[in-house]
């Protein structure tokens, strides 16, 4: 007897993920591991296939850090247009793993590279999405001193995405690092506000900032467990959400600090 095929129906209709580019480097030191470029093409195939119209952004630390190289007396600017150009190294790379699973894709820059993207153009990017097409965003938001977190809100935005899914190595927020301190506990729904007070590093606070003013849902979840995108896809509780919720009261006696009477 044939088996019945799932009816459950997506939960968004379009998607930004965020993709690190460390996530990219699999069990290699540095760079681009061919087989996990292979295992996020297939999980984005996937849920491209249910409906989903889908919007990446990849970060470029597998190949280059522009603050960690500012940090050791590079220009800040230089290091940062450094870091963007890698990744559009990325973008390409992911490219070309969608492309051999058979999905039509486009790269789109912020930085002008004719020959191996398209110029970021609003309407063009929501056009291809809505021709069902896989659309990678790269060079973050083509200026220095912003973190491709920043452009992931901000593209997400433009392209009015139903939510940011950020992929990471861990399985949603917690309030410490769960792979330094054993303390800590997973926090499963929180709001922006807790995320900056608490400084969680989630993303950071212009990418945070820019998703609160405009309630736009963060997910971060565990990317290395296969099967975990297309699971936020549909809604199942997989990793932690940030999005609108009533903060708790303010502890009295701190609110006289504001210096209202």
């Amino acid at each position: 007897m044939a088996k019945a095929k799932s009816t459950k129906q997506p939960a968004y209709k379009r998607i930004l993920l965020k993709i690190s580019g460390e996530a990219l480097m699999g069990d290699v030191s540095y760079g681009i591991d061919p087989k996990v470029i292979q295992r996020i093409a297939g999980e984005v195939k996937e849920i491209s296939q249910l409906g989903v119209e889908v919007a990446l952004v990849v970060g470029g630390g597998n190949i280059f850090r522009g603050i960690k190289a500012s940090a050791s007396g590079m220009d800040r600017a230089s290091a940062d247009y450094m870091g963007m150009l890698a990744t559009v190294m990325n973008a390409i790379a992911l490219q070309d793993g969608l492309e051999k699973q058979g999905c039509f894709t486009r790269v789109m820059s912020a930085i002008e590279m004719r020959e191996v993207a398209e110029p970021f153009i609003r309407r063009r990017a929501v056009r291809h999405l809505e021709k069902r097409r896989i659309v990678i965003f790269a060079a973050g938001t083509g200026n220095p001193y912003f973190t491709t977190d920043s452009a992931a809100a901000l593209r997400a935005l433009e392209i009015k995405a139903d939510v940011i899914m950020k992929a990471t190595s861990v399985s949603g927020i917690y309030t410490a690092d769960p792979r330094i301190d054993a303390t800590a506990t997973k926090i499963e729904e929180l709001s922006y506000m807790r995320v900056l007070r608490d400084e969680l590093k989630v993303m950071d606070a212009s990418a945070i900032s820019l998703c609160k003013d405009n309630g736009l849902p963060i997910i971060v979840f565990d990317m290395t467990i296969p099967g975990n995108i297309k699971r936020v896809v549909l809604g199942e509780k997989v990793g932690s959400i940030v999005h609108d919720l009533t903060d708790a009261p303010v502890v009295k006696g701190k609110a006289a600090k504001s210096g209202r009477k």
